[in-house]
C-alpha cells in the first residue's frame, strides 16, 4: 500500500512517498484534517508559512495522539525571506507554531518573493536562506533541507555554492504540465521532485482524454494522476480535507502501462486553468 512505501533521500531520510496537502486549508480546520489523514494512515504532512496553518497543522499532529517519530513533517520558508537574519528568525517561528522539537524536510518555498516571482535576480538572497537552513540541519533541527519553485539555473546557485546538497524540490506536476527536463535533472543530481497539485487544481476532473483513460483502468480520475506521478519517480502532494478523497487517492496500487504512461506525457500542455477557485499555478 503506497502509504506504506517510503523514497530515501540523498542523504538517507526515509520520506513517505504519498503527502496531505494542506495548501488553501484554513488554520480552523487544518487540525481536523491531520488528524483524519493520520487516523487513515497517512504519514506526510506538508504545509508551509504562506499558508498561514502551521499552528493548525502542529495541534492536528499534537491530537493524533500518534508518536512524532512516525511522521513526516515538511513546511516552507516563506518565499520573501532572503536575508540570514531573516530567514532564521522565520525558521524559528515554524518551530514555535507548530510546536515540535525538530522538522522532517524544510524547503526553501520559491526563489523569487511572491510579488516578483519568475522576475529579478534572487540568487545570493536564496544562499542567505539557504545558509541558515543549513545551520539548522546541521544541528540536526531539521532532517532535510530542500526548494520548492526552483528552476534549474535556481537549482546550480545552491548546488555550486552551498555546502549541502538540497534533497528536494516541490514543482507544479500534473498531467497535462509535466516539466520532464527539470525533473530529469533534479534526478540526474539525485534530487527529489515532490509534486504539487496533481489534479491540475482539480482540471483534470473534466479532461476527456484523462478521464477516459481513468476508466480503461477502473479508477477515479484522480488515482490515474497520482498514479501517473509516482511512475515518474515524483513524489505527488494531494490537497484534500474529505475522507473520502484521502482514502480514494491512497488506493494507488495499480499500473498504468509504458504505452498509457506516453500518451498521458503527450497529453496537451494545460496553460488555462480557468478560475480553479482563483488559486495562482504555484503553491
Amino acid at each position: 500500500m503506497i502509504l506504506e512505501e517510503k523514497f530515501t533521500l540523498n542523504n538517507g531520510v526515509a520520506i513517505p512517498k504519498l503527502a496531505l496537502g494542506t495548501w488553501m486549508v484554513d488554520n480552523d480546520d487544518v487540525s481536523e484534517a491531520v488528524q483524519e489523514a493520520i487516523k487513515l494512515g497517512y504519514r506526510h504532512i506538508d504545509t508551509a508559512q504562506a499558508y498561514q496553518n502551521e499552528e493548525g497543522v502542529g495541534k492536528g499532529i499534537k491530537a493524533s495522539g500518534i508518536d512524532r517519530k512516525e511522521l513526516f513533517i515538511t513546511t516552507k520558508l516563506a518565499a520573501e525571506e532572503k536575508t540570514y537574519d531573516d530567514a532564521k528568525k522565520a525558521i524559528n517561528e515554524s518551530f514555535k507554531k507548530l510546536d515540535v522539537d525538530y522538522i522532517d524536510l524544510m524547503i526553501i518555498h520559491s526563489p523569487q518573493p511572491w510579488n516578483d516571482f519568475r522576475g529579478g535576480n534572487y540568487d545570493e538572497g536564496n544562499l542567505e536562506a539557504w545558509k541558515a537552513l543549513e545551520e539548522f540541519y546541521e544541528a540536526g533541527k531539521i532532517k532535510a533541507i530542500g526548494l520548492s519553485n526552483f528552476e534549474q539555473s535556481d537549482i546550480e546557485n545552491i548546488l555550486n555554492n552551498g555546502h549541502v546538497k538540497p534533497a528536494v524540490n516541490q514543482i507544479l506536476v500534473h498531467i497535462g504540465k509535466t516539466p520532464s527536463e527539470l525533473i530529469e535533472f533534479a534526478q540526474e543530481n539525485d534530487i527529489l521532485t515532490e509534486g504539487y497539485s496533481p489534479l491540475g487544481h482539480g482540471v483534470l476532473m473534466d479532461h476527456e482524454t484523462v478521464k477516459e483513460m481513468a476508466d480503461k483502468y477502473n479508477v477515479s480520475v484522480a488515482q490515474l494522476a497520482i498514479r501517473y506521478s509516482l511512475q515518474l519517480g515524483v513524489l505527488p502532494l494531494p490537497k484534500t480535507t474529505k475522507s473520502k478523497h484521502m482514502l480514494n487517492n491512497a488506493d494507488v496500487d495499480f499500473e498504468i502501462s509504458e504505452e498509457d504512461m506516453t500518451t498521458l506525457k503527450n497529453v496537451e500542455e494545460i496553460k488555462d486553468y480557468g478560475d480553479a477557485n482563483q488559486m495562482p499555478v504555484f503553491q
